[in-house]
């Protein structure tokens, strides 16, 4: 006895119901109709899934450029400064999540060179520490990271920084302090000549234009401070910035303000997130309503069939029988749909490297500037979870579209159905 034929006839009749019709033309256009109904569904799901792969991709690769020079957590001293921060650093790396330590001072200022003026963060680190907690050394387009040295007052800056001052190697510019010192003719802007000897690109935006580094003893000397602000840690695992910070605030001394890395950008990701979701219900609006074309489709099908329906119920059929027969035609076009979407959706997110240049070098365009985007291909971060919430969605909404169609077909009554056949 072959499989077929082991199953309970609502499902051999659903199946064959499903199948395309030869014995009419409406048969055929029903059956054309559950196609649409397929293709629509999978369009869907494949759309809803390259899209959020992609949308991952470029908030994987944001972040990674962020982190490549932001510490994925920071450590200050409620006092003002960390005098201690030798044993502070020691205490934080007995967490076997971090994996480097450096300390650092952080200041706001104005670089000045001839009649241009562009505001910076100024950032003063060991160049012997910093590779432990950023990519910032080896992200130098020219000059050296380790040529700041102790008392040369020496400079490194972001590229777009360096272009809008229009300075090079080996050329001054001038920082400029909030912090004023008195004088007779009044408070002035404290201010310093630097030699710029690096200038790194991070290819992001917000630090190639306003960030700067200078060694932390120039630093402490401009801010008249006798210790660093405070350490910036790198973990194993970037995601568990949070919970590290947690555990770091109750292993060491209780003055000490942790912050990770997702606070300090908070407003980006919530941004982010929220611009996801909305992508999300949008393009699953896409999902249901060919999902609810089923119901047009089970609908014509209920109507053609009443003979058939009429028939069964006289043999014995129940009504719930009749209502399965019509959920499981319009289920497996919904899963065949889903099924169909989830395959070229997923081949399409792992190739979008390979897809996407194609079709630039087929129209002769290019959809990414890199001097706009700083980023030249689209990038793309494929997530289960994500594909297994979609595929469930969709599924879902062809399992509701069936309910109407099917209940309608269970209150066929077989003398009104039969009595014009």
């Amino acid at each position: 006895m072959s499989i077929m034929q082991k199953l309970p006839f609502e499902w051999l009749v659903g199946l064959r119901y499903t199948r395309a019709g030869k014995r009419s033309g409406r048969n055929s256009f029903i059956s054309f109709i559950s196609l649409i109904s397929m293709a629509g569904i999978g369009l869907g799901v494949a759309a809803l899934i390259v899209v959020l792969s992609v949308m991952n991709g470029f908030q994987k690769e944001v972040t990674d450029r962020m982190l490549s020079v932001l510490a994925h957590v920071e450590i200050f001293d409620a006092r003002g400064s960390m005098p201690d921060w030798q044993f502070e650093a020691a205490e934080a790396r007995k967490n076997p999540e971090v994996i480097g330590a450096a300390p650092f001072v952080e200041t706001q200022g104005m670089l000045i060179r001839d009649d241009e003026l562009r505001p910076a963060v100024v950032r003063g680190v060991l160049p012997e520490q910093e590779p432990t907690v950023s990519d910032v050394s080896r992200q130098i387009k020219r000059g050296s990271f380790a040529a700041l040295e102790a008392g040369a007052y020496n400079i490194v800056l972001g590229i777009e920084l360096a272009r809008a001052l229009h300075v090079n190697l080996g050329e001054k510019v001038t920082l400029a302090l909030a912090q004023g010192q008195a004088t007779p003719a009044g408070v002035l802007p404290r201010l310093r000549s630097f030699t710029v000897v690096g200038i790194f690109e991070a290819g992001h935006n917000e630090f190639d234009s306003g960030l700067a580094f200078v060694h932390i003893t120039d630093a402490e000397k401009l801010l008249r401070m006798d210790a660093p602000s405070g350490l910036r840690l790198r973990l194993s695992d970037m995601h568990r910035a949070p919970e590290v910070a947690l555990d770091l605030k109750r292993s060491m001394h209780p003055d000490l303000i942790m912050r990770d890395w997702s606070k300090l950008n908070a407003n980006w990701f919530a941004a982010v997130q929220t611009e996801k979701r909305m992508m999300f219900i949008i393009l699953t609006l896409i999902i249901a309503v060919a999902a609810f074309n089923l119901v047009s489709t089970l609908v014509m099908t209920v109507t053609d069939k009443q003979a058939d329906i009429a028939i069964l119920r006289t043999l014995g059929a129940s009504p719930r029988s009749i209502m399965k027969i019509f959920m499981i035609q319009g289920a497996l076009v919904g899963i065949l749909g889903t099924a169909i979407g989830v395959t070229l959706g997923v081949t399409v997110a792992l190739n979008v490297d390979v897809i996407v240049p194609f079709i630039e070098h087929l129209l002769g365009v290019q959809f990414l500037s890199k001097d706009i985007y700083y980023i030249s291909t689209v990038p793309s971060d494929l997530r289960w979870p994500d594909v297994y919430k979609i595929g469930g969605v969709a599924v879902l909404l062809a399992f509701v579209a069936t309910l109407y169609p099917s209940w309608w077909a269970a209150r066929v009554k077989p003398a009104e159905a039969l009595r014009y056949e």
